[in-house]
């Protein structure tokens, strides 16, 4: 599995799962600058337990087909709003049916998580059957 499968798949698709201690979440997300960005609390999507984990199992879905593409594990990172204004403006123009869209960076700012998931990809297994 490479990195270049996984942002194929966030970038075609809107949605994923997320592995987390509360049981599987769908979330809408944006792919920006080699991760995957989401935003949780402050009226958005709950994701509980996510901003307060290390790492967490993301599944991609195929846009095509709607079949599970890739699962991976990625590091968890609580995002500095204010020293990460694009990846908050890709997330707020990718954002459907805001009430609100002109405001959201400034009511996430106040009251939501923005949260970055970095891909670690698991190696692919060896063709050959070894380790």
């Amino acid at each position: 599995m490479s990195i270049a499968v996984i942002e194929e798949g966030a970038k075609k698709s809107g949605v994923l799962w997320l592995a987390l201690p509360s049981g599987e979440r769908l979330a809408w997300h944006v792919w920006h600058d080699g991760a995957i960005y989401v935003v949780t609390g402050g009226g958005e999507q709950p994701l509980p337990g996510l901003a307060e984990s290390a790492e967490v199992e993301v599944t991609l879905r195929s846009k095509d087909n709607g079949s599970r593409l890739v699962r991976f594990p990625a590091s968890v990172e609580v995002v500095d709003q204010a020293a990460a204004p694009d990846a908050v403006a890709a997330l707020a123009k990718d954002r459907l049916n805001a009430p609100d869209a002109a405001g959201l960076p400034a009511r996430w700012a106040e009251n939501a998580t923005v949260v970055r998931l970095t891909p670690r990809p698991r190696p692919d297994p060896d063709p050959d059957g070894g380790p």
